[in-house]
């Protein structure tokens, strides 16, 4: 099964890479043992990842490239259908993404 979602007018595609490989976002050492929550890209700190679950939904929260805004993306765990929400707070953007997966858009008015 695959399912994309695109725009009506998606982003220009990038230039072809030669010989640049993909990174990985990174997590920083904790010193006092607990547990690292997040990860951040290693070249720009401020453009973070976060994933949070419980027995049911994941919510995965993505920060924009300058950290001033989130996307979040909800999974609903058991049938992998998803909403994504943008805004400029995470909290907005988490309790938009889990309504919209669960409740549906919201209506047009």
């Amino acid at each position: 099964m695959s399912d994309h979602s695109v725009r009506e007018d998606p982003p220009a595609r990038p230039p072809p890479r030669s010989g640049r490989r993909w990174t990985s976002f990174v997590a920083t050492d904790n010193a006092d043992g607990k547990a690292v929550r997040g990860l951040h890209e290693a070249a720009n700190p401020r453009h973070r990842l976060r994933v949070e679950h419980d027995g049911h939904t994941l919510l995965i929260h993505l920060s924009d490239e300058d950290g001033a805004g989130w996307t979040t993306i909800a999974v609903d765990r058991a049938t992998r259908q998803w909403a994504v929400v943008q805004e400029t707070r995470q909290s907005d953007t988490a309790s938009g993404a889990y309504n919209a997966l669960y409740d549906g858009p919201p209506e047009q008015g």
